[in-house]
């Protein structure tokens, strides 16, 4: 694993696309800081920029680094849910303009995947997550399924096939300064 976390830091530090395992589904990844890593994202995934994208971070620590205000009911929801859960925040920071939504909101996973809570530590700044397939297509269960234009146009596919099971997309819950909570996907 320390060999394919040193791999895809090179390219990520470069500004590159990796494919990689998350916590959910195959995921093409860049760093969340670089804007230009970002619209490589929406090309390869032929995604209008105004959809918005989702990032990992490692920790709670890392969480607060990049949005302004984390309601405590975050951390509730995110230490009693039982799969991957997503939150959309408001008032993200340090972040590249083109990951924030029109709505001045970002989702934001914290990671409970081996690889990837090491990657983004080692990396220390988030990643991009987002399925691994063209726009409008299904999203792939496994890494047998991922279109080869995904494939060829990423810089780097993290070599972790065989530990990879199929998992759903996170559980994806809005949650507004105000107060108010929004389930977008169970």
């Amino acid at each position: 694993m320390k060999e394919e976390i040193d791999n895809a830091l090179l390219v990520l530090k470069k500004g590159g696309l990796i494919l990689y395992p998350t916590d959910t589904v195959w995921g093409i990844g860049c760093d969340a800081t670089n804007p230009d890593a970002i619209d490589k994202v929406f090309k390869l995934k032929e995604r209008s920029d105004e959809k918005s994208l989702i990032c990992l971070v490692n920790d709670f620590r890392m969480l607060n680094e990049y949005v302004e205000n984390v309601p405590e009911v975050a951390y509730d929801i995110l230490k009693y849910a039982k799969k991957p859960t997503t939150i959309i925040y408001d008032d993200p920071i340090r972040v590249a303009e083109n990951i924030i939504a029109e709505d001045n909101s970002l989702a934001i996973r914290v990671t409970k995947d081996e690889f990837c809570k090491k990657l983004i530590q080692k990396f220390r700044r988030p990643l991009v997550s987002t399925s691994a397939n063209i726009s409008g297509k299904k999203t792939p269960q496994s890494y047998a399924e991922i279109d080869p234009l995904i494939l060829e146009g990423v810089d780097y596919v993290v070599n972790l096939h065989h530990q990879k099971k199929s998992e759903k997309p996170s559980a994806i819950i809005k949650l507004k300064n105000d107060g108010s909570v929004k389930v977008i996907r169970k």
